[in-house]
């Protein structure tokens, strides 16, 4: 891709592309740029055709400080008007990431602080190193984590996600694995590792089916199973089950071979 500042965007191996935040002297800060050079590389890669993983990281030591402070510090010194597009740029980037059509990871190694777990939220599945720490710190400067506030509590819970808000606590990454917050906790020798047996498991499953569990899920909610729901559910299996990949995806279980989305 051209004409990228802040981001580094990599064929990490057939089918998996790393998109990795380059601003490792500001720990991986992000300002309007990044937010918006976010934005249009996910929407590239959810129309990609060669891209059927898209794995998130952070150069350098730490995953992500979030939000650049002399972007708040501009912020704050603006008009209600800037403000107000700007937190909709960053509220966009996000949604962006969240409803990518594709399967994504968060490779997470050192601090993500603030917006960079707003960043892991937003993804499918994240393993951090053991040397991850997370923070979720924004009340430390007089704002509150709003914008990743909803990606936050669909993560970890609303009570966990208000412990995290309310105390801006560090934790670390074996107290991030407990609470939902990351899916794997490894050895930053066994990071890389472990995305890439993440990412033969994603490219296991149909391209089709995924983003069909991704629109699916995304408007399930925890609670009452009612009629609407079993209704949508039935509807979406029926329309699904007698698709072209289905077909292909029992033939190839019965003839013993691997279904043709698998990456040769």
């Amino acid at each position: 891709m051209e004409s990228l500042r802040t981001l580094l965007v990599t064929r990490r191996s057939a089918g998996v592309t790393q998109v990795s935040m380059s601003r490792p002297a500001v720990f991986n800060a992000f300002d309007e740029a990044m937010i918006g050079e976010l934005d249009r590389v996910f929407s590239e890669l959810a129309e990609d055709p060669a891209t059927r993983v898209i794995v998130l990281a952070g150069d350098g030591k730490h995953f992500s400080a979030g939000a650049d402070l002399q972007w708040m510090q501009r912020a704050s010194q603006a008009s209600h008007e800037w403000n107000l597009e700007d937190a909709r740029r960053f509220a966009a980037m996000l949604w962006r990431i969240d409803s990518c059509p594709k399967p994504t990871v968060a490779r997470v190694q050192g601090a993500a602080l603030g917006g960079g777990v707003g960043l892991i939220c937003a993804c499918d599945i994240a393993i951090a190193a053991d040397n991850a720490t997370f923070a979720v710190s924004e009340a430390k400067f007089g704002i509150l984590p709003a914008v990743i506030g909803p990606y936050v509590t669909n993560a970890v819970g609303r009570r966990q996600a208000r412990r995290l808000a309310l105390t801006t606590m560090r934790i670390d990454a074996a107290e991030a694995l407990r609470i939902g917050l990351v899916h794997d906790v490894v050895s930053p020798a066994r990071l890389d590792e472990a995305i890439d047996a993440m990412a033969a498991e994603l490219l296991a499953g149909a391209p089709d089916a995924q983003r069909e569990i991704k629109q699916l899920f995304s408007g399930l909610e925890v609670g009452p199973i009612t009629a609407e729901v079993r209704e949508l559910t039935a509807q979406t299996i029926t329309r699904v089950r007698g698709g072209d990949e289905a077909r292909e995806g029992f033939a190839a279980f019965l003839a013993k071979r691997p279904a043709a989305w698998i990456p040769r």
